[in-house]
């Protein structure tokens, strides 16, 4: 039982995944004709667009998309409810409160990993362009300027991804 829900949590965390990317990529202002944020589009808009007739934008904020991955979170905390994942879990307080919290998880973890395959990307490839670079450095920029405000590079090495990562973890810690 342990395999099966190791390898439904693994598909379910891809699509809250994809969703998420609907939410992030404009917010970060990410090239929208980009090969993988019109992958992103074309995956999320079976759920998105319909939700858009009931949902209408809040300023520059997709709401319709906020409320899929929302939706999507709630569906994948189910499914894995339904198969045991979650033996103690009782009632729609706690039932809300673990699917908020994985979201949160899934948000910090994916920044985390996208801060590695960023700083990877920097040192394998330099000044190469790619759609994965482009996106990554989309997503991952907003977090690494504030933080080199502060801790300007030491010797020519920029530690404002490493800092970043940590911080990344220890929230994540916190909030599991």
């Amino acid at each position: 039982m342990d395999a099966l829900i190791f390898i439904v949590r693994a598909l379910l965390q891809i699509v809250i995944v994809v969703f998420l990317l609907r939410v992030l990529l404009p917010l970060a202002r990410a090239d929208s004709r980009n090969q993988l944020s019109q992958a992103v589009i074309r995956l999320t808009n079976p759920l998105v667009l319909p939700l858009r007739r009931i949902v209408p934008p809040i300023g520059k904020v997709d709401t319709a998309s906020i409320v899929a991955l929302l939706l999507v979170q709630l569906a994948a905390t189910a499914v894995l409810w339904v198969l045991m994942a979650y033996p103690g879990l009782m009632g729609t307080a706690w039932f809300l409160r673990v699917a908020l919290f994985s979201l949160l998880g899934t948000i910090l973890l994916f920044y985390t990993y996208a801060m590695f395959l960023y700083i990877l990307l920097s040192w394998v490839a330099p000044g190469t362009y790619s759609p994965a670079a482009s996106l990554l450095q989309s997503l991952c920029e907003p977090l690494l300027r504030p933080v080199r405000r502060l801790i300007p590079a030491i010797a020519g090495i920029d530690l404002s991804a490493l800092f970043v990562i940590i911080g990344l973890q220890a929230l994540y810690i916190l909030i599991s």
